[in-house]
């Protein structure tokens, strides 16, 4: 397993919202922009505006927000790859401004194996699976019975 993949951006002037910190969509795009050099990084082949070979869509997001993000702050968003399905993988974000280090906001991310020809989604290849793997995905079916971590009900306490 490697280091987390890490990105760092600058908050902009447009970034910003009426109260003067990064605008809740920003993030989304700051994490966007995060997922699709990691991707870029494990399948160099992988062209996002022309998936020829594999496709992905993102299909879900979730983002907690810990604290605002200020003009020209630098954060630096960190982001693997934890739960690994048949046709599907997520993506686990934490952003961290550079200068305190304080959590900015984390959350995560699905994509899909989608083939934009036939419209519909898809396994993904197995090479894609086994980069995952590298990089320190858990398989979910290897987990339990086919089903998930965050399919088993929860702890009672």
């Amino acid at each position: 397993m490697s280091e987390p993949f890490s990105i760092v951006q600058t908050v902009r002037f447009g970034d910003l919202d009426a109260m003067q910190h990064m605008n809740n969509v920003e993030f989304l795009r700051f994490f966007e922009t995060a997922r699709i050099a990691y991707i870029g990084r494990l399948f160099p082949e992988h062209a996002p505006t022309d998936p020829v070979e594999f496709g992905f869509i993102f299909a879900e997001c979730h983002i907690a927000y810990r604290s605002p993000a200020l003009f020209d702050e630098r954060l630096s968003t960190s982001i693997r790859p934890s739960e690994l399905r048949r046709s599907s993988f997520r993506l686990e974000f934490e952003m961290r401004a550079e200068g305190d280090r304080r959590a900015v906001a984390d959350g995560w991310g699905v994509l899909v194996g989608y083939d934009y020809r036939e419209g519909r989604a898809r396994p993904l290849p197995e090479r894609v699976r086994a980069r995952l793997l590298e990089e320190g995905a858990t398989d979910a079916a290897a987990v339990s019975d086919g089903g998930s971590p965050s399919d088993a009900p929860p702890a009672v306490g």
